[in-house]
Parts: structure tokens; C-alpha cells; sequence
């Protein structure tokens, strides 16, 4: 029997990167799916690769209909929600604070923030619910960044989006400790991902050079791999992990360590 047996987890940003192999990861341990993306072609070939009872949802994850949508439609199909991923999100270019476009800086802070915040703000009334019904805890992992933890010269306005996932999961955590919900968050360092790839193209210039100032930064030397990152992920959604919530859990390859 998987660790997730029987559960129901949402899992957005689903089409790519941590997301996809999350939900593949929680799929083969047991757990029923609830999936979205903002690319509906992309989120049905996930959906259809996954073994495991899934449902689908495509929408963007800055209009907090669609988080709300996500909660019912794991209802009513399965029940409830006992896991949320919340990964969806953007890159920034690659630019000193004065040369952001104030239009991308709106986007970044509607996408990675606020789509966190409308997430946890439909999710947590619901696992509430549950737990009041059945006992049944709920875990939610949100998917911030070593920029949440500190400076990132050239990326402000995403450092910024992800300091507040940060604090709203520490707020989160704190309300909700009592009442049987973990809230945590997952602050990777780059890992071998379409968002490292959007990295290199906005700083322009050959990738190899990209991806070597990326990580210029990190004692590993090098970039984090997909599953280095997932392995965290569900370490943090794992229903055994239950005195854990309100963390921090850098993947960062010795970032803050130094």
C-alpha cells in the first residue's frame, strides 16, 4: 500500500516540472488526483498519463474562481481534499528592479502570491471541515523558493512574490496547527525545469553561461533535478510527517548554509 492510499490531493501548475512528477509520484503511492494548469491540451496528455482516478481543471490560478472550483470539484468527486500542492507559477526577466515592467510585476505577484493566497483561502475551510467530521487531517505544501528566504539580485519582484508565499504559509500554519492541517512550504534553489529554461532565455545569451550564473551561488555547483525536489515535496505531504508544519524546507544545494 502507497503512503498516499486513498487520498485526494490537488495538485496545481500539474503540466510541467515539479508538478507534473508530483502528481505522478502521488498517483503511483495511491492518491486520487485533482489537476490543473493553464494549458488545457498539456493538462489532459498529464491527465491521461497518470494510474489513478484524476480530474481536471484548466484555468489560471490569479482568478480565485478557479481555486475555488478546485476544492468543490474534489468533492465532488472524491469526497474531499487531503493534500494541496500549490506550485503554480511564473519567472520574472532577468533585470535589476528599475528595468521590470510595472505589467510583468502585477503578473508575477497575481500568479505567485495571490494564486497561493486563493488557494489556501478555499483549501483550509474545507480540510477544517473534514477534520471536524472524520478527524482526517489535511497537509497543504506550498512551492515558494530560496528567493523567499533571501535577497536575489535581479529576480525582486519574484523574491518578493515568494517571501509572501513564506510568511502566508507561517500564518497559515499558526491558525491552523490546532485544528489539524500542516501547512509547509518547498524553496528550491533552480532545479532542471521550463522555469530555469525561461530564466536563461529572459537573461539571453548562451545557456550554458545562463545556468552557470544561476547557480554561481550554489556550493553544489550545479542545478537542482526534478525529483531532488519532489522527494521534498511529498516528504512535507506525507501523512506520517505530523508534527511538521509552518517550515521552511530549503532544496537549495547549501544556498543558505553559507
Amino acid at each position: 500500500m502507497g503512503r498516499f492510499e486513498g487520498l485526494t490531493a490537488i495538485v496545481t501548475g500539474a503540466a510541467g516540472g515539479f508538478g507534473r512528477r508530483t502528481a505522478e509520484r502521488l498517483a503511483a503511492e495511491g492518491a486520487r488526483l485533482v489537476v490543473s494548469d493553464l494549458d488545457p491540451a498539456k493538462l489532459d496528455g498529464v491527465a491521461a498519463s497518470l494510474k489513478a482516478e484524476t480530474a481536471t481543471l484548466a484555468g489560471d490560478v490569479s482568478d480565485e474562481a478557479l481555486s475555488e472550483k478546485l476544492v468543490a470539484l474534489a468533492v465532488s468527486r472524491f469526497g474531499g481534499v487531503d493534500i494541496a500542492i500549490n506550485n503554480a507559477g511564473i519567472a520574472q526577466s532577468f533585470v535589476k528592479l528599475p528595468q521590470v515592467p510595472s505589467d510583468e510585476a502585477r503578473r508575477i505577484l497575481d500568479i505567485d502570491l495571490l494564486g497561493v493566497f486563493f488557494a489556501l483561502k478555499y483549501q483550509i475551510p474545507q480540510m477544517e471541515k473534514q477534520v471536524r467530521a472524520g478527524g482526517k487531517p489535511g497537509a497543504i505544501v506550498n512551492i515558494a523558493s530560496v528567493a523567499g528566504l533571501t535577497g536575489a539580485p535581479k529576480l525582486s519582484v519574484y523574491a518578493a512574490a515568494k517571501h509572501g508565499v513564506v510568511g502566508l504559509t507561517r500564518s497559515a500554519a499558526a491558525e491552523t496547527a490546532s485544528r489539524g492541517i500542516r501547512v509547509n512550504a518547498v524553496c528550491p534553489s533552480y532545479a532542471r525545469t521550463a522555469m530555469a529554461e525561461d530564466f536563461a532565455k529572459l537573461r539571453g545569451g548562451n545557456e550554458a553561461e545562463a545556468y552557470a550564473e544561476l547557480t554561481r551561488g550554489v556550493p553544489m555547483k550545479r542545478l537542482a533535478e526534478v525529483d531532488e525536489v519532489v522527494e521534498v515535496i511529498l516528504f512535507a505531504a506525507d501523512p506520517k510527517n505530523s508534527f511538521m508544519t509552518g517550515q521552511t524546507l530549503g532544496v537549495d544545494g547549501g544556498i543558505m548554509a553559507v
